[in-house]
């Protein structure tokens, strides 16, 4: 086999030194079977890493905590309000949740009352949005050109109409002449007295007071580090109050002469103009030092905005991570006032992003611990720096930070001291800590997940089981069950187990260990499909702790997998879309990409199957590769089209469409149009012509896969406009040509019709096909009696957790049959590990039911914190709120 690793100067590790499994044997057909390797063998390929420490704010009681935060906000004084937005973020970055997380940032930025606010939280939105690659597309619509555009910082400071001294002493004046003139080396410059006192009190003292300089027509100025030229410009702004066209030297002379000699005016002059010269980053490197050193606010608002506009490039100018992370107190005050904690949130979370371990993490987190002041940021603070510490083996250091942490309240930091006791040999002491945290807190996953690391594996795999019932989201135990299970050689239980979590949610790590058992059981084309998805959800993924790329053990397996034609890839692809095999249709939408076909297809193909496997930073990555290998300008428009859809800007996108279909008739353009019509339409008359687009595209040349998903959401307009027949020939003609999914809509149309059991039946035909079936089980249990739906809704939890509808169902038949304490713990066990506004809804309403007004406040307040404006939960909240005594 051919390999094609680098040289050692690449820092590439070199396969072997990984494991010289036999599959790696040059010609085909000579790879050992399963049962011959040896367990070593087997062990060290799968191999399961402890889970990680997470840098994340994890409180116990997330719920409890929003609440707190929802309610400091409804009576906080407007300056406070974005530093609790910044909590919040903070708390649903813990739970996972990115698009609630990116919505508390951009109310953060909308409720600034600082430019050093707005400064901030708009470099951060940016910075989210850059990670999508798509800043300069979105950055021309209105909201996020303000996020993303320069702000006029000047201009967000007010001027002090106040700082030139009006009055003089003219009792004295008739004492003094009215011309004084100031000698500087060889120079004399002649100014009004008058005038330069109104500067400042000193002046004003100097020259009119009982100075000897007040009776002197001649003053001495050499010795105060300023030039006979800025001398002059500063009698002429005595005179004139502004000055015109300085050299930028001479403008920091003078700022600096007029900070020495407290000439306000004149230094909020000069603060003004070096702040409008400011333009690239090494101007602002410059300059900032000067304005820190002379207090110079709107100069160093003005640089740290060039810092943070070119985020997070300017973070690899040492030059600018030096003035960053040294500066104190008073200089962080100079520079972004009272938003020190959000600044160093922000670059402490940028420099974790690109390395962790760098040096750069630990100097923006230990400003972070030095600019918390509340509880809840000192456990944000002290924890993110502790799993810095950590993963640097500053053990020492980590433990200090991870105790301070733990003793503010942030339960999660037991984590970190669990492990070092671990590492230092006191492993017992870990696993007690740990059974005391489960004994003294509402249990979580993670605390059992942590605790099964410190005991032998009777005891590891129930508190593994445990941890599964109350977090099915954690990885790790279905990944050391598997890895377990293969080292049995039970090959079947190990693919089932790790299988399960696959179903529900598609984590790299638990594809690359996928991946290994494919390879120890010689099945390669299963290997290949898996190391493809790896490389679709992140390109430069790197497998065995990071010591190989991905993209080198895709070209190892290829030469042990057939050749696809593009002819058998179209068939493969419409196989895969058939059953719902969305990770096999990713697998060889891949593949095709190799190929010559049109790439821009392809991308967004492979752009609305990661949509619909939850991975919406992926498919917007993709997105933009199908943009930028558009064929054509009305290609390029309806991908761009869907950018901007996706991201919120639906208006935009709307006229994206229009002006693809101005250039060119397509199907894709006239889809468009018509999904983002009949998402954001409240107009019911807008149905009508929905179905037209939808008409029209149909009739645009397109494929079986894409003219099916037409159909289907055809058919479902129909529904909704009570058109049953016309809706059934949509799905019946999609089922034609492969759509399974059309399936859901044919039953809805049965049941509409009142044949609930035609409905079942229709429902039953697509969980027979699809392969990620949770969601047809789900469906399928509104077409039938109660304890038949009761088994479908136990299937959709086995098979994907995270839906919410079953927790949601039971819980209302429990309160139905008056078990409330019941009802009310169903909820609570799927809101330990998915946030979800319609969980903390029903279960808000269950306590005003049962009479526990403070359990549905803070179910409420928690809730209005996922979507501050949803009607039916401000009238709960509201009623609720008359209930508190």
């Amino acid at each position: 086999m051919r390999t094609f690793f680098p040289s050692e100067s690449c820092k590439e590790t070199h396969l072997s030194a990984v494991n010289p499994q036999s599959w790696l044997q040059v010609e085909r057909g000579k790879l050992s079977k399963f049962a011959s390797q040896s367990p070593s063998s087997i062990e060290s390929l799968v191999k399961v890493p402890e889970p990680q420490i997470l840098p994340l704010f994890k409180p116990v009681d997330y719920v409890e905590v929003l609440a707190q935060i929802h309610e400091e906000l409804e009576l906080c004084p407007p300056e406070k309000k974005s530093n609790l937005y910044l909590l919040q973020y903070h708390v649903f970055k813990g739970l996972g949740e990115v698009k609630l997380m990116r919505k508390s940032l951009r109310s953060a930025w909308l409720k600034a009352s600082t430019v050093y606010e707005k400064l901030v939280f708009g470099a951060w939105l940016k910075y989210e949005k850059q990670g999508e690659i798509i800043s300069d597309l979105l950055s021309s619509c209105g909201e996020c050109a303000k996020e993303f555009g320069i702000i006029d910082i000047a201009s967000e400071f007010p001027t002090n109409e106040n700082l030139i001294l009006c009055g003089t002493n003219m009792s004295n004046g008739n004492h003094f002449s009215r011309i004084v003139s100031f000698i500087i080396g060889d120079e004399k410059i002649s100014c009004d007295r008058q005038k330069i006192a109104g500067l400042s009190v000193p002046f004003h003292a100097m020259l009119n007071g009982c100075f000897m300089e007040s009776f002197c027509e001649d003053i001495d100025l050499s010795e105060n580090s300023i030039s006979p030229s800025g001398m002059r410009l500063i009698g002429d702004f005595s005179t004139t109050g502004s000055l015109n066209e300085v050299h930028p030297n001479l403008l920091l002379e003078i700022l600096v002469f007029a900070n020495k000699f407290c000439c306000e005016s004149l230094k909020d002059a000069c603060d003004r103009k070096l702040a409008s010269l400011v333009s690239s980053r090494q101007d602002a490197v410059e300059l900032m030092e000067c304005a820190l050193e002379e207090n110079s606010l709107v100069l160093a608002a003005s640089c740290l905005q060039v810092f943070l506009h070119e985020l997070s490039d300017s973070l690899n100018d040492s030059q600018v991570v030096e003035l960053l992370r040294s500066a104190d107190g008073q200089k962080r005050s100079i520079m972004v006032g009272p938003a020190s904690f959000s600044l160093y949130s922000l670059l402490s979370e940028v420099a974790i992003n690109d390395d962790p371990c760098s040096d750069k993490a630990v100097l923006f987190s230990k400003q972070l611990v030095d600019c918390a002041e509340t509880s809840l940021q000192k456990m944000v603070a002290y924890h993110q720096l502790g799993c810095i510490r950590f993963l640097r083996k500053e053990y020492d250091e980590a433990e200090q930070l991870f105790k301070v942490a733990l003793n503010e309240g942030h339960v999660y930091s037991v984590v970190g001291l669990a492990r070092l006791n671990h590492i230092k040999g006191s492993k017992d002491w870990s696993y007690e800590k740990l059974s005391n945290v489960i004994s003294s807190y509402t249990p979580l996953g993670w605390m059992y997940q942590e605790r099964s690391l410190y005991c032998q594996d009777d005891k590891r795999w129930g508190d593994l089981d445990k941890a599964t019932e109350l977090d099915p989201t954690l990885t790790y135990p279905y990944m050391y069950r598997a890895a377990s299970l293969m080292r049995k050689q039970n090959v079947q239980a190990a693919l089932a187990e790790i299988n399960r979590i696959l179903g529900f949610k598609l984590a790299l790590e638990c594809l690359e260990l996928r991946f290994c058992f494919y390879l120890t059981l010689e099945e390669y084309q299963s290997a290949m499909c898996d190391v493809q998805v790896i490389l679709t959800l992140c390109p430069d993924y790197r497998m065995f702790d990071g010591r190989v790329a991905a993209s080198q053990f895709r070209t190892l397996v290829r030469e042990h997998v057939e050749n696809w034609t593009t002819a058998d890839c179209w068939l493969q692809l419409y196989d895969k879309w058939s059953l719902v095999d969305d990770i096999g249709s990713l697998s060889v939408i891949y593949q095709m990409l190799e190929s010559d076909a049109a790439k821009g297809v392809l991308y967004f193909r492979q752009s609305l199957l990661l949509l619909r496997l939850n991975c919406p930073e992926a498919a917007m990555r993709s997105l933009q590769l199908a943009r930028q290998h558009a064929l054509s300008e009305h290609e390029r428009l309806v991908y761009e089209g869907w950018i901007l859809y996706d991201t919120g800007h639906c208006e935009e996108g709307l006229r994206k469409a229009e002006e693809s279909i101005n250039l060119q008739r397509s199907f894709e353009a006239f889809f468009l149009k018509a999904y983002a019509l009949a998402d954001s339409s409240m107009d019911p008359s807008s149905s009508s012509t929905v179905i037209l687009l939808l008409q029209e595209a149909l009739k645009c040349p397109s494929d079986r896969l894409r003219k099916g998903q037409a159909l289907n959401n055809l058919g479902s307009v129909y529904v909704d406009c009570g058109k049953l027949d016309e809706a059934a020939d949509c799905y019946i003609n999609a089922l034609k040509i492969r759509h399974t999914r059309a399936h859901q809509g044919l039953a809805r149309v049965h049941f509409l019709r009142n044949d609930k059991n035609a409905a079942y039946a229709e429902m039953s035909k697509l969980i027979e096909k699809a392969r990620n079936n949770a969601s047809a089980y789900e469906k399928r249990s509104e077409y039938c009696d109660r304890e038949l739906t009761k088994a479908d809704l136990e299937m959709v939890t086995r098979l994907d957790p995270l839906r919410v509808y079953p927790y949601r169902y039971r819980a209302a038949v429990l309160m139905d049959n008056r078990k409330e304490d019941e009802a009310i713990a169903e909820l609570s066990r799927a809101i330990a590990f998915k946030a979800d506004l319609h969980l903390l809804h029903l279960r808000a309403a269950f306590h005003e039911h049962v009479g526990d007004v403070t359990g549905a406040l803070r179910d409420c307040r928690a809730a209005l914190s996922f979507d501050p404006d949803h009607q039916e939960m401000l009238e709960l909240h509201s009623r609720v709120n008359s209930q508190e005594p």
